[in-house]
């Protein structure tokens, strides 16, 4: 009796909850914005100086950087469209751009690595229809491609730089060592694409014979899900799909946003040292910190001066190129998550309503 007169209240709380999700996720969101107001904006006063310079920017340059970082989101929203337009599912331009600039204010607001952006995209794309395995392996292809430019990067600029076939400075721990870092991953990944068909199957007989049955099984799909989403990739790289080019952009856009930011403050350094000193920096987004939010500037500002680039140009550069980086897609992603919800419903709709019209298909055949 005990047990069962527990399972109605348990229920309760959790219908509770489901009802007031919405309620719960805003005033998270409000809470995040107020902390960062409170606790973060007052620390950069601390920079004196260096932040009135802000005021003696080239308005021009800020200008040119704000329709660069622009064009660098429209690259991010063209490669998903271009990934998730898959199994009879066509996630056209709107869809595309409300999922991806909602995902990017989830982002900021829960970070670590992303996981808020992912949480999101992964409900409206099973929202619109498609499976959770291919929302997953999708989710994973769409990912090698964007740090597959990265790392790619990483090697070419890195050794560039260190060999001489790029001007700038090259300390080994900035230019060898990523480089090295980035030929690991590609090298990891792509050796994946050589397991056998049939390995998670072998994996079974270890799974059942252990304890964490659960956790093990997971850890044996893991790499089979890596096989299959480099499938999806290089079959999307075989039939040639023209918005690919979206992996490139939006590192390129987002990097020449930074070099606009240098040019309004003075002479910016070398490209090459830019994209490398931008990419380390760019690694700090991995920490649970909104949106990267103080790491990513951190990160930065020490590559160039490892570079030798001169502190205040690198500190006004890398803080205006984040100010634009980070706030730009805030108001129209906040406006995209609302018109997310409303064409999530109208999915969920079309779905309820093909239910009943397949059910009574099958009864007629049978």
């Amino acid at each position: 009796m005990k047990a069962s007169s527990g399972k109605p209240e348990g229920g309760k709380r959790l219908g509770f909850l489901r009802r007031r999700r919405r309620a719960v996720a805003g005033a998270v969101g409000v809470a995040a914005i107020a902390g960062f107001i409170l606790f973060v904006v007052p620390q950069l006063s601390a920079l004196g100086p260096t932040l009135h310079s802000l005021r003696a920017a080239d308005p021009k340059w800020l200008a040119f950087g704000i329709i660069l970082e622009a064009l660098s989101l429209c690259g991010y929203i063209a490669l998903f469209r271009t990934v998730f337009s898959c199994h009879g599912v066509r996630i056209g331009w709107k869809a595309s751009y409300q999922i991806t600039m909602a995902g990017v204010v989830a982002t900021k607001l829960f970070a670590a690595a992303g996981a808020g952006g992912v949480a999101l995209t992964v409900w409206a794309l099973r929202a619109s229809g498609l499976s959770a395995r291919s929302v997953a392996r999708r989710l994973l292809s769409f990912e090698f491609f964007l740090y597959g430019v990265y790392a790619a990067t990483l090697v070419v600029f890195g050794v560039g730089l260190r060999s001489g076939l790029f001007a700038g400075r090259a300390p080994w721990t900035l230019t060898i060592a990523p480089a090295v870092l980035g030929t690991a991953v590609i090298v990891v990944l792509l050796s994946m694409r050589a397991l056998p068909n049939d390995f998670e199957r072998r994996m079974k007989p270890l799974v059942g014979a252990r304890r964490g049955r659960r956790l093990l099984a997971r850890l044996a799909s893991a790499p089979w899900a890596v096989h299959d989403a480099l499938g999806i990739t290089l079959s999307l790289i075989r039939e040639r799909k023209p918005w690919l080019i979206g992996a490139i952009a939006y590192w390129a856009f987002d990097i020449a946003t930074l070099w606009a930011c240098f040019h309004a403050f003075g002479s910016p350094p070398t490209v090459a040292v830019i994209v490398m000193a931008y990419f380390v920096g760019a690694l700090a987004n991995a920490l649970p910190l909104p949106g990267g939010l103080g790491g990513v500037e951190a990160g930065m500002v020490g590559a160039f001066l490892a570079f030798g680039t001169h502190t205040s140009l690198a500190i006004l550069a890398v803080l205006s190129y984040r100010l634009i980086s980070f706030w730009l897609p805030t108001v129209p992603g906040a406006a995209a998550y609302l018109q997310l919800r409303r064409t999530v419903g109208a999915w969920r709709h079309e779905t309820r309503q093909r239910e009943p019209a397949t059910g009574r298909a099958v009864e007629e055949l049978t």
